[in-house]
């Protein structure tokens, strides 16, 4: 099997690591991040420009290895625009169940100027799930919805809500809702993003496509998001090796560097073994979803295994560098905060291993 990337495929790779690369050191990241926004918008009109915000709405833009490999370059830099949270990840709910209207937003959010959230966790929700406690209610022609939803990220700076909901007759169905009739509380999470909290109270809502139960195309939707963020984890964890490998050549101990101590060198290759397995298990979710296969089962495989090659790396970075690995002027820290994050999202790797042991009896039973 062929793991190299097309011409085409490398193209975009580079072409997204030299906008990002030039835009994102350290200092300039953290200024970003204490603006109102959390981002740029400068960054993202680029980002647009290059045909990054409309990834795998159709078959000419790309697919789901494109999406990797944006995201890798995104996780490499910690770049804090909500590329999956406000563009790939509900666009790709309008693509797939929108009508031919409501798929012409397509337009705008590939140009960069809608901003999309998916609003469907709510508190208490574990892992991802269709099923939610946000209703929607037929009052005439037209739908109201009532409800809570937390965490929304990208919810502070939306234009326009995905929002999923009960419907009277049972199933969940999708609802475009427009972002200023919601009462939101946005808030900044702890590695620097943005979230909201909204509040629906028979908030008006319009059916995205037909107002019928579309828990398959969410649980596609979270799939594709789930497999978005391995690739962006994969990113931050080669940056954080590379930094960790760097600090081992450079820092001096008892007149040698670091990487003379067999003991540290050890640690940082038992850092690369598992920078290794999560970027297998991440290309083994981005190239099931290209060949059609959005198992939710693959997706929970990936994340337990990014989740744990996460937290290791994380760790161990923060330890070969010591103090300094955890000061806000040094990037390492902000590397351990952002998989943290991401392992987080969309259920823990507790999440995903309860997941996975829930499935064990549907498996046959080998006796020799």
């Amino acid at each position: 099997m062929d793991f190299q990337l097309s011409e085409e495929q490398t193209l975009l790779r580079d072409t997204t690591r030299d906008v990002l690369s030039r835009t994102y050191d350290t200092e300039n990241r953290l200024k970003v991040l204490d603006t109102d926004l959390g981002w740029s918008r400068d960054v993202w009109k680029q980002l647009a420009e290059i045909g990054i915000l409309g990834l795998g709405f159709d078959e000419d833009a790309g697919g789901q290895i494109e999406i990797q490999v944006v995201l890798t370059e995104v996780g490499r830099r910690l770049a804090p625009e909500p590329v999956v949270h406000a563009a790939l990840g509900p666009g790709s709910l309008i693509a797939e169940v929108g009508t031919a209207e409501q798929r012409g937003l397509l337009d705008e959010i590939a140009a960069g100027e809608r901003l999309l959230a998916f609003a469907h966790s709510e508190p208490g929700m574990r892992r991802p799930t269709a099923g939610v406690t946000t209703s929607a209610v037929r009052e005439g022609d037209s739908w109201v919805i009532n409800g809570l939803k937390s965490p929304v990220l990208a919810g502070d700076c939306a234009d326009t809500l995905v929002v999923s909901a009960a419907l009277p007759d049972g199933g969940t169905g999708l609802f475009l809702v427009d972002a200023a009739a919601v009462t939101r509380t946005p808030y900044r999470t702890f590695d620097g993003q943005r979230g909201a909290q909204l509040g629906f109270d028979k908030t008006p809502a319009e059916p995205l496509g037909e107002a019928a139960d579309a828990s398959a195309a969410i649980g596609r939707t979270l799939v594709r998001i789930s497999s978005a963020l391995c690739a962006e984890a994969l990113g931050a964890m080669e940056e954080a090796l590379r930094l960790t490998a760097e600090y081992l050549t450079q820092r001096k101990q008892f007149g040698v560097t670091l990487s003379k101590f067999q003991t540290l060198t050890q640690r940082a290759a038992d850092m690369y073994v598992s920078l290794e397995l999560a970027r297998s298990m991440a290309l083994y979710a981005a190239m099931s979803i290209a060949d059609g296969d959005l198992d939710p089962t693959i997706a929970a495989r990936a994340k337990l295994q990014i989740g744990r090659s996460g937290r290791h790396i994380s760790q161990e970075a923060i330890q070969l560098h010591g103090g300094i690995g955890v000061t806000a002027e040094y990037p390492v820290g902000h590397y351990a905060a952002r998989l943290t994050a991401i392992e987080h999202t969309l259920g823990s790797s507790q999440d995903q291993l309860h997941a996975l042991i829930g499935q064990l009896g549907d498996y046959g039973v080998v006796t020799i």
